[in-house]
């Protein structure tokens, strides 16, 4: 799992929080944790946590006795989250979504925001999740629905592909990857999952500016290495593409725009 396309480190991770956080993560973040279920929790798991915005609602939302540890595989991320997301009983750790680092039925909750679509065997991923849940315990989880149905992404792709033709930067698809829910039931069901239900989330995502929109997409995931790695002098050329595109089709001061995913929920009843 140490490809490009999980490779947010240096300065991608601060830009990640502060320009995509609020635009895609955090109408998300708010309604994952809405969906918890009114059982007794005791402890509960966070996988590929990121930068911490769902795991601020995890904890502002779990009563404090209850244990939360939030995962994440890149360091750097964990290291902003570590500094925006404070609370009592919350412990953070570098983890490998593939080999969770935790005994067998340890937790009561598991919660990934975002992650499962970055993960090369999902199948093994959540078997690990099965694992590390406790009998009638809960996993919830989104993905993002397919790039043609969360436009901001889909036309900054565009550009993209008119910059650089056949040799553009192909990480946006990767995040959008996971959209086929009936292969995502299958998995389940694989993993040893008996009762899952799988819910589509439409949301609007809002940013102060097309700039910072701009901002967050080119210097804000792995995307920014490609383009480091392939000519570095384009970057305020494209910068400038990107934000006068998306300032003429989603607005300015803020921009606006809607945002599609789907969200699981599931059970492990023995």
């Amino acid at each position: 799992m140490n490809s490009s396309d999980i490779a947010f480190s240096g300065t991608i991770p601060e830009n990640y929080d502060t320009y995509l956080g609020p635009l895609l993560f955090e109408p998300y973040a708010q309604d994952l944790v809405s969906r918890i279920p009114s059982t007794n929790i005791s402890s509960a798991l966070e996988i590929a946590c990121g930068t911490g915005r769902t795991t601020k609602y995890l904890r502002d939302f779990l009563p404090t006795s209850v244990s939360l540890v939030a995962t994440d595989l890149n360091p750097d991320m964990l290291s902003v989250a570590k500094k925006r997301v404070i609370g009592k009983n919350l412990s953070w750790q570098v983890a490998d979504f593939l080999e969770l680092p935790f005994e067998d039925r340890s937790f009561d909750l598991v919660v990934c925001q975002f992650g499962l679509m970055f993960v090369p065997d999902k199948l093994k991923a959540l078997q690990e999740v099965y694992r590390v849940l406790k009998p009638e315990g809960c996993f919830l989880f989104n993905t993002w629905d397919r790039l043609e149905n969360n436009r901001l992404f889909y036309v900054g792709q565009e550009i993209l592909n008119r910059f650089f033709k056949d040799e553009a930067p192909a990480f946006y698809h990767t995040p959008y990857s996971m959209h086929d829910m009936q292969e995502m039931g299958l998995l389940m069901g694989k993993a040893g999952f008996k009762d899952s239900e799988i819910v589509l989330a439409k949301k609007e995502g809002i940013i102060e500016s097309a700039a910072d929109a701009a901002r967050g997409m080119l210097e804000g995931n792995p995307v920014f290495i490609a383009l480091s790695e392939k000519d570095p002098t384009i970057l305020p050329s494209l910068k400038l593409e990107f934000e006068k595109t998306f300032a003429a089709e989603f607005g300015d001061h803020p921009l606006r725009t809607q945002l599609q995913a789907w969200v699981g929920k599931a059970w492990k009843i023995s």
